[in-house]
């Protein structure tokens, strides 16, 4: 780990105190949690301290935690990567209890030419909510209306808490794991009505399969690199024009 990680970590330490949390990252990084009553007090400290001096958050964004490290099939030498999304699920779970959403933001020290994480947990699921950051960094303000668009976070205390990138009648928030894939609405334009309307998803639910390796004997390595005579027979295939005669 490099040195200049653990100084920042004892800075950290030393003036936050209890109030900031360290997690686990990489081992260039340091993150740190903070609860959400104190997020303004640490945000404001973060940047005015002369120890610390993050003058500057560079972006801003939600973590929708919803089976968090869970792979959705087991198959037989397939990854957990595949092209499908699975349909038969366990009961959801996420990463800490009851903690659903969290609010990330990436902040630099120009002075000192170090970054740091700070992540917060919005603990209500049904609405989740954070004070915001736009009077602690101005460039908060677009970064908290995209995470509140896509993953409905409110921000308490934001100036302009408007839908950003989705349009004005859209519905839900896209980027929440529990979003169908299919969405909530679909727009069409009515020629007598003459304006685009929205009307509840007409397309039928399709049925994903997982991705699964299975053995196929026309992969045998005993085929391979092997001229057409004198390849051995496999069971269920026809044999090689010429085999035979060779």
């Amino acid at each position: 780990m490099p040195a200049y990680i653990d100084q920042l970590a004892a800075r950290l330490t030393a003036v936050l105190g209890g109030r900031a949390r360290r997690y686990g990252s990489l081992p260039d990084e340091v993150a740190i949690d903070v609860d959400s009553e104190q997020l303004l007090e640490v945000a404001g400290i973060l940047r005015d301290e002369p120890q610390l001096r993050f003058e500057m958050l560079m972006d801003l964004t939600a973590v929708d935690y919803l089976d968090y490290g869970r792979a959705e099939w087991r198959t037989n030498s397939a990854t957990a990567s595949g092209f499908s999304r699975g349909v038969n699920r366990a009961a959801p779970h996420t990463l800490a209890g009851d903690k659903r959403y969290a609010v990330v933001s990436q902040l630099l020290s120009i002075t000192h030419n170090q970054r740091l994480r700070l992540r917060v947990w919005a603990g209500d699921t049904e609405d989740p909510m954070v004070d915001s950051l736009t009077g602690i960094w101005a460039s908060a303000e677009w970064f908290e209306r995209e995470a509140f668009d896509l993953f409905g976070i409110l921000f308490r205390g934001h100036p302009d808490l408007r839908r950003i990138l989705t349009d004005y009648g859209f519905t839900g928030h896209p980027f929440r794991k529990d979003f169908p894939l299919i969405g909530n609405v679909e727009v069409r334009y009515d020629p007598q009505l003459q304006r685009v309307v929205y009307e509840p998803v007409s397309i039928e639910p399709r049925t994903l399969v997982p991705r699964v390796i299975r053995h196929d004997n026309r992969y045998d390595p005993a085929l391979h690199d092997q001229p057409p005579g004198e390849r051995a027979p496999v069971p269920g295939l026809p044999g090689v024009p010429g085999a035979e005669s060779a």
